[in-house]
């Protein structure tokens, strides 16, 4: 069904494999396409609790196609720009999505990489990733995932980032909040597939709201963002897995979550 990429399920957590190794997984127009349709329906697989990306071979995602790149100007504006709309779609979704994505990051993670990292709610990186905005070096700027490295490392690290295009290590990652944990890269696999067990066994409203939650409440001052969030609290004391999870825990038994 998809030619750039994999999906697999296993129990409820689906795996979105970026399938380019031989140019280090990098983001085709068609592999764009099929991350977006992908996304989309895992999204909408009640069967699904969580979603990992990983990339296939020795790299995350090299960044975007400098092939396709360089036939960009044999194309009109309006072409450029209706192509431009998937991409953007793409790295709209860790927005849009009721799931929790998870980054799983090895080898090189570059340019669009670094974006499809920031995009995703959690990160964990191998001891060997490398990440770098590296448009830069090509005369172009990361003009549509800038916001979502500006929200993960901050605005001057990020304009610094984007202005230098200089690459750095996986601690420095982690220590500039663009990824969550740093491990071993033979246990990056282990690690990610269980943290997405662990949360796909959540709650799927709890999850849902509170990804929702979290993105509404960064965008308003502290005083309207409590305000906001305790309506929300209210509306989340009357659910059903609420009540589930509160007779779970006194009879001492793992709750059978409805979603609602």
């Amino acid at each position: 069904m998809y030619q750039d990429i994999l999906y697999e399920k296993t129990d409820r957590v689906a795996i979105v494999t970026l399938n380019r190794p031989q140019v280090r997984n990098a983001l085709s127009y068609r592999m764009v396409t099929e991350m977006v349709a992908v996304l989309k329906e895992a999204d909408s697989d009640d069967g699904v609790g969580a979603v990992i990306i990983r990339g296939g071979g020795k790299a995350f995602c090299a960044g975007g196609d400098i092939g396709e790149f360089a036939a960009v100007v044999q194309k009109s504006p309006v072409e450029v720009y209706l192509e431009g709309v998937e991409t953007t779609e793409l790295f709209q979704l860790g927005d849009t999505m009721k799931k929790p994505l998870i980054a799983a990051v090895n080898g090189l993670a570059m340019g669009g990489g670094v974006g499809l990292t920031a995009m995703c709610h959690l990160a964990v990186a191998a001891e060997d990733a490398r990440f770098g905005l590296t448009e830069i070096n090509l005369g172009f700027f990361p003009f549509v995932i800038l916001p979502l490295v500006v929200r993960a490392v901050g605005y001057r690290k990020a304009l610094e980032l984007s202005l230098t295009g200089e690459q750095f290590d996986a601690g420095e990652a982690k220590a500039m909040g663009l990824v969550n944990d740093v491990v071993p890269s033979a246990e990056l696999d282990e690690k990610v597939l269980n943290l997405a067990s662990r949360l796909a066994g959540r709650s799927p409203l709890a999850v849902r709201m509170g990804l929702f939650a979290a993105l509404q409440a960064e965008k308003m001052p502290v005083p309207d963002a409590t305000s906001y969030l305790n309506i929300l609290r209210t509306i989340s004391f009357k659910s059903d897995d609420l009540a589930e999870g509160a007779r779970a825990f006194l009879e001492k038994r793992q709750p059978c979550w409805q979603g609602k």
